[in-house]
């Protein structure tokens, strides 16, 4: 049994610390994703070392990969479908998440393939902006979906950036039916402002009639439902899920919730923990995300799935890379929840 089978791009990091000047050289969005193809990829990656700035680390990443990591460190078990080379950084990606606990399928890898990579640039503000040459995952399809790891699971987790795939939006529908015939519940991540900006039909694929939960930041979620304020956004939003979860960085985070048609809203206001010192935002989102739906899938209240989302992010944004240690997780729910 699976507490949750998610899906995603299958991405390795190479992380690198610029200056602000160093990034308007690129034609980089800071802030965003920008997709590429591998000569893209490659003339950055000269950019870079012509200006002498080196990689300052490489990691397995990827949205989906990361909420995982962090589910499973907490002691969850979860599923990760994906699509990657059988290449050396394929090897590396799934040795990563199956040391972690994250269950993959054989299916994830795909002979002859190149495993996708993410040029994360992180300037001195800590703020993460990315590049991402999907490699094979950008030919992920239902063949490398393991259907039946579904039917053991109680919640399924979808990834934003795979809005903007089009093979995969059949596997999409398929996964959301059979959930809907086992029970299982749905949660979806926005990921990234560019999704809701370039694949807003993408995402409503994947939100279908209704869903559990949706994680988003402040600007996607004002950009989703053309909303200017955070509460009206998170409220907006449960047009299209029961528990809306609107981050919005050092402000906190906002709950809205909605049991039932006949319910009035809730709204919960959640703290963030003072950080003196942002290194790297690169995959904090993910792991909010990731750390909710565990506490969530464990009954915790939502006040207290918000409480433990933030602390965890809190320190990922202090150091570099998308993941902390396994055993940070643990003890930051020791001190948070008491567990």
């Amino acid at each position: 049994m699976y507490n949750v089978m998610a899906i995603g791009n299958a991405l390795v990091d190479h992380e690198y610390l610029l200056s602000d000047a160093a990034l308007e050289e690129t034609d980089l969005t800071k802030g965003n994703m920008t997709l590429a193809g591998i000569e893209e990829q490659q003339q950055l990656l000269a950019y870079f070392k012509l200006a002498d700035i080196e990689p300052s680390k490489q990691a397995g990443g990827g949205s989906a990969a990361n909420a995982m990591y962090a589910f499973a460190s907490l002691g969850g078990k979860p599923f990760y479908a994906c699509r990657v080379g059988d290449d050396k950084q394929g090897e590396f990606y799934l040795k990563d998440l199956h040391e972690a606990g994250v269950a993959t399928s054989p299916q994830s890898i795909h002979a002859g393939g190149v495993t996708g990579s993410c040029v994360v640039a992180v300037t001195e503000d800590g703020e993460r902006t990315m590049q991402t040459f999907l490699g094979t995952s950008s030919d992920i399809t239902a063949d490398n979906v393991d259907f039946e790891a579904l039917t053991q699971a109680d919640w399924l987790y979808l990834e934003g950036y795979l809005a903007m795939s089009e093979g995969i939006q059949p596997a999409m529908t398929q996964l959301r039916q059979q959930a809907g015939i086992h029970n299982a519940k749905i949660a979806v991540s926005f990921a990234d402002p560019a999704v809701v900006k370039f694949a807003k039909d993408g995402l409503l694929n994947m939100l279908g009639n209704k869903v559990a939960v949706i994680f988003c930041n402040s600007e996607e979620a004002k950009l989703f439902t053309d909303k200017k304020q955070v509460k009206a956004a998170a409220r907006a939003l449960l047009d299209y899920c029961q528990i809306a979860v609107v981050t919005d960085g050092a402000k906190g985070a906002v709950i809205a919730h909605k049991p039932d048609a006949d319910s009035e809203v809730v709204v919960h206001d959640v703290a963030t923990p003072a950080v003196t010192n942002v290194i790297d935002t690169n995959g904090a989102g993910d792991n909010y995300s990731g750390v909710f739906l565990y506490a969530l899938s464990q009954q915790y209240s939502l006040p207290e799935c918000g409480r433990l989302a933030s602390e965890v992010a809190a320190q990922v944004i202090q150091q570099f890379g998308p993941r902390l240690a396994s055993q940070n997780y643990q003890e930051i729910a020791k001190r948070v929840l008491s567990v």
